[in-house]
């Protein structure tokens, strides 16, 4: 008997992507952000969220991709990690989806860059195919930035 993921979804670039149900604590529209300066330039800046202080990640940038038009605002999915709370912006958001684990796949050879190291596999719907994000790397900036620095040195 198969077994069924949830995912929580969302576009970025055009791009379906998913992260576990259960990484996800709340999804919220746009919220001011504070920069912060000297970060990476994936994070955007920080949120307050009901007193509790939240780095959002822009994910465009997070996966090299084309940044968003000024004049659209991005969504948040604040998801949990080891470290505490981190947002992830994205350009809008899908639904909770139920996929059978049978059809999970590595991901495919075309993937290319960054979002290679970012996407744990994929699973091919009637429409789409759903990119599974690996939040934990995704959120990971400090070995990212330390070893293109070691890489350039």
């Amino acid at each position: 008997m198969s077994t069924a993921n949830q995912y929580c979804t969302f576009y970025v670039d055009g791009l379906f992507f998913g992260v576990e149900v259960l990484r996800v604590q709340e999804v919220i529209r746009f919220q001011e952000m504070t920069p912060v300066p000297l970060a990476s330039n994936v994070v955007s800046g920080l949120i307050n969220l009901r007193g509790q202080i939240v780095t959002a990640i822009d994910l465009r940038r997070r996966l090299a991709l084309a940044d968003r038009d000024p004049a659209e605002l991005p969504m948040n999915v604040v998801i949990r990690t080891d470290d505490g709370a981190v947002s992830l912006l994205v350009d809008q958001i899908g639904d909770v989806l139920e996929v059978d684990a049978d059809n999970y796949e590595r991901p495919p050879e075309t993937l290319s860059g960054v979002a290679r190291q970012l996407v744990l596999g994929v699973y091919k719907l009637k429409d789409n195919l759903l990119l599974i994000l690996d939040t934990d790397q995704t959120v990971d900036l400090v070995e990212k930035t330390a070893s293109a620095t070691a890489k350039a040195a």
